[in-house]
């Protein structure tokens, strides 16, 4: 299981953090108010008032123990540097930033963050490749080449198993999830039969998504 540290509770912060929960993360969310910390304490593995500003607060929850950190702090570049600093410093492997802008996001990638999204940048890609995709029920893009597309199973997998499928080999890509009504079952076995109604969670590359889209 994923471990996440999600610093700042805005509006991008607690959505990544209620996702990866639902997704089966472990969850650390951290913000400086007590009424947003209250707010997502029953969505996530854990939810504690605390300064990422202050290393000594990120080093007491153990911030290198966790897999990632997201710092979700776009409106203030000072707080978004500095926590970024910390959490490089303190040996989180790779570190996520929210930035309002692309000198924001140049200065957060000089300062060791490992990748930087521009939600309201990505939100209108995603909406344009929606729209340019009907099937496609949401999209998230990781890098410029990988993404994930959520979609309702194709029809020529209904009845199959994943086993069967073997799309990993044949088409290139990894069912990471399967959501079933209210349900998600995370990294669904090779045994699970594809029923009518489920929503698929699928990783690879733009080409691999295409080709998958196509079925």
């Amino acid at each position: 299981m994923k471990s996440y540290i999600i610093v700042g509770l805005g509006r991008f912060g607690t959505e990544a953090a209620r996702r990866l929960y639902e997704l089966g993360c472990e969850v650390l969310a951290i913000d400086r108010s007590t009424e947003l910390v209250q707010q997502i304490s029953s969505y996530v593995t854990q939810a504690v008032v605390g300064d990422a500003r202050d290393k000594e607060v990120l080093k007491a929850l153990g911030a290198k123990e966790f897999d990632c950190a997201i710092v979700a702090i776009g409106n203030s570049l000072g707080d978004s540097v500095l926590s970024t600093i910390n959490l490089k410093e303190l040996g989180v492997p790779y570190v996520v930033c929210k930035a309002y802008d692309e000198t924001h996001r140049q200065v957060l990638l000089k300062l060791g963050a490992d990748k930087v999204v521009i939600p309201e940048q990505e939100q209108a890609n995603r909406l344009a490749r929606n729209l340019s995709s009907p099937n496609v029920l949401d999209y998230i893009e990781l890098s410029d080449a990988y993404g994930i597309i959520e979609v309702p199973a194709p029809a020529p997998w209904i009845g199959k198993s994943l086993k069967d499928l073997n799309v990993r080999a044949k088409l290139g890509v990894n069912i990471i999830a399967v959501k079933q009504g209210d349900r998600i079952n995370v990294s669904p076995g090779a045994d699970y039969e594809i029923m009518p109604g489920d929503i698929m969670e699928i990783l690879g590359d733009t080409d691999a998504l295409t080709r998958v889209q196509k079925l």
